[in-house]
């Protein structure tokens, strides 16, 4: 595993980003793999629809690190599972989940700073905690995205008044180990120049009809581009037109 967690987070270049087009079950991870990519991602919300569950950690998490060893089992590709808040409160209690997601042959995850089913962020001194705490449990080269949620409790037009804040948490969760920066819902190019500029780890954008283009993206300096749950929509669309036709 560390070998393609090494290549994993040698794919994150500024300037030239990674592109993920997320999967949901082994099988959407097997055909995108198919398709050339260099790694595979889940997104939280297509897995949890994809199994009759809604987003915000309902699925059950040891329904989740099955889905991530069949992924990984099927592919040679680096895998890293959207892992949302890690499904625990306490430095402790992530630590811990974090190494059984460890334990599946995936090389990094996604870990949210919100409450993920309650309201509102962690502080900044208790989500650096718990990224130390992941840290300390998976060892140094286990991808650890950081993401904050600081844009998407807000409309697009007052995301200027979070970018001091963005700022701060991706510096304090860089000096607590985490690996990459991710800031959903952020489609200002200006902004994410500048998050870009001051944060120092690859930062990741999320694809959505706002977001510029991604030669815009790589100028800006963006290391990740991820779909999020766009690849689940569209495949779907493509389904239900597919079965419309036949009945």
């Amino acid at each position: 595993m560390t070998d393609k967690a090494k290549n994993f987070a040698e794919l994150h270049v500024k300037g030239t980003p990674l592109v993920l087009y997320n999967c949901w079950d082994a099988g959407s991870a097997a055909a995108i793999a198919a398709s050339g990519a260099k790694a595979l991602a889940t997104g939280s919300w297509a897995v949890a629809v994809a199994q009759g569950y809604k987003d915000g950690q309902a699925i059950p998490m040891e329904q989740v690190l099955g889905l991530a060893q069949r992924i990984v089992a099927g592919n040679d590709i680096p895998v890293t599972l959207d892992f949302e808040g890690a499904y625990g409160g306490t430095p402790q209690e992530v630590a811990a989940n974090a190494s059984a997601v460890a334990q599946t042959g995936v090389v990094g995850i996604n870990f949210e700073d919100r409450h993920v089913q309650g309201e509102g962020l962690w502080s900044m001194t208790e989500q650096s905690a718990r990224i130390a705490a992941i840290r300390a449990a998976v060892g140094p080269d286990f991808f650890i995205n950081a993401r904050t949620d600081v844009f998407m409790q807000s409309k697009p037009d007052a995301h200027g008044a979070g970018l001091d804040e963005a700022i701060a948490r991706g510096q304090a969760y860089a000096t607590a180990g985490a690996s990459g920066f991710f800031v959903p819902m952020l489609s200002d190019i200006g902004l994410i120049t500048q998050i870009c500029a001051q944060v120092p780890l690859p930062v990741n954008v999320m694809m959505q009809p706002a977001l510029p283009d991604r030669a815009a993206l790589a100028q800006a300096g963006v290391a990740r581009i991820s779909y999020g749950p766009s690849s689940f929509v569209a495949a779907m669309k493509d389904l239900t037109a597919a079965a419309s036709k036949v009945l």
